[in-house]
């Protein structure tokens, strides 16, 4: 296809901010390109949980404990564990993350207070955080893992994208069978 063509391409409907800042980073550097994916997919996730009722966004679907509210807590605590933690050295305590392995990973578990807006609330603080502990770092910052060794904050937003976009498709899923919509 070329550029004239590229230009004149017609979508659906028309595209979201994020989206644009995606297509976009068709061009962009290595940076710009993975900010954008990932805050592509963050928003995918608020996306397919906002708008359906806190019965449904609490509702188990599957076997497992995922639920769109669920995944929202979950993600907030993945966001705030690999850029504030692990890239930053925050103590985990420090971050209200206080388990030490994925066996015993509370992160889906909803309490009471646990209502969508705050978790969508929360989810886009520890998104904003994330950023904001990575805005002024080269994508050759690195860190230690104790498990995995070392990494660099490109491999956070490769293991971001992935996370992220898993339950994204989750998300997509599980409101389909909520209330038949699907897409972003």
């Amino acid at each position: 296809m070329s550029d004239s063509e590229s230009k004149e391409r017609t979508f659906p409907r028309p595209l979201t901010d994020t989206e644009k800042r995606v297509v976009a980073a068709g061009r962009a550097a290595e940076r710009e390109t993975l900010e954008a994916f990932l805050d592509y997919l963050r928003a995918a996730v608020i996306g397919r949980a906002s708008g359906v009722s806190e019965t449904d966004a609490r509702r188990r679907l599957v076997p497992s404990k995922t639920t769109l509210a669920g995944m929202l807590k979950h993600l907030a605590v993945v966001e705030r564990s690999w850029f504030q933690h692990y890239l930053l050295g925050r103590e985990k305590a420090e971050l209200g993350i206080d388990f030490e392995t994925p066996e015993d990973d509370p992160t889906w578990d909803l309490t009471d207070d646990d209502t969508l807006d705050t978790l969508i609330a929360d989810y886009e603080r520890a998104c904003a955080e994330s950023r904001a502990a990575a805005a002024d770092l080269p994508l050759e910052q690195s860190f230690t893992h104790p498990q995995i060794g070392g990494l660099s904050l490109r491999w956070i937003y490769v293991h971001m994208i992935e996370e992220t976009g898993r339950h994204a498709g989750h998300a997509d899923i599980l409101r389909e069978q909520i209330d038949g919509t699907s897409g972003f």
